[in-house]
């Protein structure tokens, strides 16, 4: 079964790092069986989760749930997301997370 993970965002500079951020970080994800399916631009939340507002929504998903904390734990990853992430993302929210079949 493949996990999927449906996420928001919100993003402190438009995007401009944060798209450093996801070119830097997709060959590490793409070694951990990793990519990312959906990605959208909110321009309106009508009624936002958590009282705060979103710009950003994304699916992304792994091969399974270790391949998942793998990456997220990887020592590249880890000096990836300190260069852009940290600083362009205010949060992230995950809706959901679920396998599914291949």
């Amino acid at each position: 079964n493949l996990l999927k993970r449906f996420k928001t965002c919100i993003l402190n500079d438009y995007g401009y790092k944060y798209q450093e951020y996801r070119k830097a970080m997709k060959p590490i994800l793409s070694t951990f069986g990793g990519g990312f399916g959906c990605y959208f631009k909110v321009s309106e939340v009508l009624l936002p989760e958590e009282n705060r507002e979103i710009n950003r929504v994304f699916t992304i998903y792994f091969q399974d749930v270790i391949a998942k904390d793998e990456f997220f734990s990887n020592t590249e990853y880890l000096k990836v997301k300190a260069l852009y992430f940290n600083d362009s993302v205010g949060f992230t929210t995950l809706f959901s997370s679920y396998e599914a079949n291949r």
